[in-house]
């Protein structure tokens, strides 16, 4: 029986998008409390009960947590143009060898905007 799963996260961090024109809001250094929510998909083991345990998803994101949280995005290897679909790309990438079940990476910017990146 194939389940998904899925936990979510929350980081402050500030960016500033430096390929929109000078005269756009997001074009200046400003900050975001972002959600991040992961989602895997997988069968139910027998014994455990679970897809994963979902402290092994917390272990996997908290390293990159530690380099995202309280950070300029745009000073981290990959991110210089740090739009929530180049995150949710860049986590994905962090993230699919550790967590091989992984089928999305979701992150919002704000309750209402957000991306969702699935490795396709």
């Amino acid at each position: 029986m194939s389940t998904e799963i899925w936990r979510s996260f929350t980081f402050d961090a500030a960016h500033y998008l430096p390929k929109v024109p000078a005269d756009h809001k997001c074009s200046r250094m400003h900050g975001h409390t972002y959600t991040v929510t992961i989602r895997l998909r997988g069968e139910i083991d027998p014994v455990a009960g679970w897809v994963r345990d979902f402290g092994d998803l917390r272990e996997a994101f908290r390293p990159l947590e530690t380099q995202l949280d309280h950070h300029l995005l745009n000073e981290i290897p990959g991110l210089d143009n740090p739009t929530s679909e180049h995150l949710a790309k860049w986590l994905w990438d962090h993230l699919i060898g550790e967590l091989p079940e992984l089928i999305s990476v979701t992150v919002s910017e704000t309750a209402h905007s957000g991306a969702e990146y699935s490795g396709d």
